[in-house]
């Protein structure tokens, strides 16, 4: 780390609110999606089609460039992220039809593919010493807490103010230059960056140290994803049409919920130790899930907010103990890279099976749809942490 002159300069909790901000723009149209279908007119499968075009260009920018800021350092891409998240809000600004979303949605995505990994680094490299515990803890949580405040920040801005679909993008624009500001200010933690050199794609590359953790760790996450992306894209259409819940404000919270019960998931991780946590967040993920198709058998708001609860918890837990398995095999030079592939297979389970679940509602409901959903992903969840349990070291 270079302390920039001797000037004091943002540490990891700086690093954080940056993380955060640019994660809650990427999931700030989840309940503006009915008024979308409304104004523009389009299926529940166009919904999930949107959602996946922001998933997708995440995993392609992982892909791509996942190891960029490795060369580059961390406070260059990290700026560019905060441009392609301010270029995706004014696409949704701008919105006339159906393609300026898909194009704010890819630019959103794009954004979260270089915060990924960049961010993530900068904040654990930011820490001091004795502060690794509590900077993995930070990253984790900025991430989820960041993509849980877009949806209560749109929700409560579409349901209480008379411009739903302009006010909760103008303030993340106001949010975005703050956080630019703070980017700036950063000290880069990469010890010899380049001079914008040409991307080297790695794919998902492995390190062999990390190999052992990495697909237990990596299928948890894949589960997990595919719960939040339940509740990003089509949860406000379960609550609206399935449960009778109009309110946008009160979809927003549900889909908060999953977030922060993630982020109180997170918290517990290093107490239960990571190589425990990994399996008992894949349990708890599990119950969530059945406590979801409850909730649509039952048609319950109670059960889906507990679902989301549990569910969610089971997530954070797993989540921060596989980043912190992987994080710390992971050698210093291919950390950035490392993470990256890690979160390629993650957004690869918030693409998929939400798809899926487009698909199937079109064909045969949202309340089916969400039932195979559920019924797929539950046994995913239980192999990996039985395979966490029984193979990774105590």
């Amino acid at each position: 780390m270079h302390p920039g002159g001797g000037r004091r300069r943002p540490g990891y909790p700086a690093a954080a609110a940056v993380f955060a901000v640019g994660m809650a723009g990427t999931t700030l149209p989840t309940p503006l999606y009915g008024l979308y279908q409304e104004q523009i007119g389009f299926s529940e499968l166009m919904v999930t089609v949107v959602f996946a075009v922001y998933a997708i260009a995440v995993i392609a920018v992982l892909l791509v460039m996942g190891n960029y800021s490795d060369e580059v350092g961390r406070r260059p891409v990290l700026l560019c992220a905060m441009a392609l998240s301010a270029a995706s809000a004014g696409c949704f600004l701008l919105e006339s039809g159906l393609a300026l979303l898909l194009v704010g949605r890819m630019m959103s995505g794009c954004a979260a593919g270089l915060l990924s990994g960049a961010a993530t680094a900068a904040v654990i490299e930011l820490a001091g010493p004795g502060q690794q515990a509590r900077a993995g803890f930070a990253a984790t949580a900025a991430n989820m807490g960041g993509l849980g405040c877009g949806p209560l920040l749109s929700g409560l801005l579409a349901q209480y103010t008379p411009w739903p679909l302009t006010l909760p993008f103008w303030v993340h624009l106001g949010l975005v230059t703050a956080a630019a500001g703070i980017t700036w200010l950063l000290p880069e933690t990469v010890a010899e960056p380049k001079r914008w050199p040409r991307p080297t794609p790695q794919g998902v590359a492995v390190p062999p140290e990390v190999k052992g953790v990495f697909m237990p760790a990596s299928l948890a996450a894949f589960a997990g994803f595919a719960l939040l992306g339940l509740f990003t894209a089509v949860a406000p259409s379960f609550a609206s049409r399935t449960l009778g819940v109009r309110n946008l404000a009160v979809s927003g919270a549900v889909v908060f919920s999953v977030f922060l019960a993630s982020t109180a998931g997170q918290s517990l991780t290093q107490r239960i130790g990571a190589r425990r946590a990994l399996p008992a967040g894949c349990g708890s993920l599990v119950v969530g899930l059945l406590l979801v198709a409850a909730s649509l058998i039952a048609e319950s708001p109670a059960l889906l907010v507990l679902g989301a609860l549990c569910g969610g918890s089971g997530q954070g837990l797993a989540f921060r103990a596989a980043l912190t398995l992987i994080g710390g095999a992971a050698p210093a030079r291919h950390r950035g890279g490392t993470i990256s592939a890690f979160f390629v297979v993650a957004y690869a389970g918030l693409a998929v099976p939400v798809v899926g679940v487009g698909a199937l509602a079109t064909w045969f409901g949202l309340r089916p749809a969400g039932l195979i959903f559920t019924s797929c992903v539950i046994p995913l969840a239980a192999g990996a942490g039985t395979y966490a349990s029984r193979r990774l070291p105590k």
